[in-house]
């Protein structure tokens, strides 16, 4: 899925698909971090704290191919969290994600990257757009989100 701090520039986060030492793979579930984050829907976006169960969400490959998921349930829980940075250009683009190794972006290869293993330097896949939003709808205006 595709998760940001600002509206204009969002991450893909992997969802749990693999094994790890700490948990079997989960195929079907996403760790999208923070409440206030906004989650891409097909040409919209909203919190993820509006979520609920069986609300369509977007599902993006590391190709860019998109398809239509179901919500299944939403859980809302105390992690520890990290806020996650990259640069595109003079752009800064933010994600505060959970910090656990189960936790992953999408490397430029198109591999799962843990953010737990994430140093200054690596590149991850992300969604840049122009332009703001209003309600979740893109907007001609400026708006500058920090």
């Amino acid at each position: 899925m595709l998760i940001g701090s600002q509206a204009s520039g969002m991450f893909l986060v992997n969802s749990e698909s693999d094994d790890s030492p700490y948990v079997a793979a989960r195929p079907f579930r996403v760790n999208a971090g923070a409440v206030h984050s906004y989650i891409k829907i097909g040409d919209k976006t909203r919190y993820l704290s509006e979520l609920k169960t069986g609300d369509t969400v977007t599902i993006v490959d590391s190709k860019g191919k998109q398809r239509e998921g179901i919500v299944g349930r939403v859980k809302i829980e105390s992690r520890p969290l990290m806020l996650i940075e990259a640069k595109a250009g003079d752009r800064t683009l933010t994600a505060i994600l959970q910090n656990a190794e189960t936790i992953k972006l999408v490397g430029k290869d198109g591999n799962p990257v843990s953010v737990a293993k994430l140093k200054k330097g690596d590149e991850v896949l992300v969604r840049l757009e122009e332009g703001a939003r209003h309600f979740g709808k893109k907007i001609e205006e400026t708006i500058i989100e920090k």
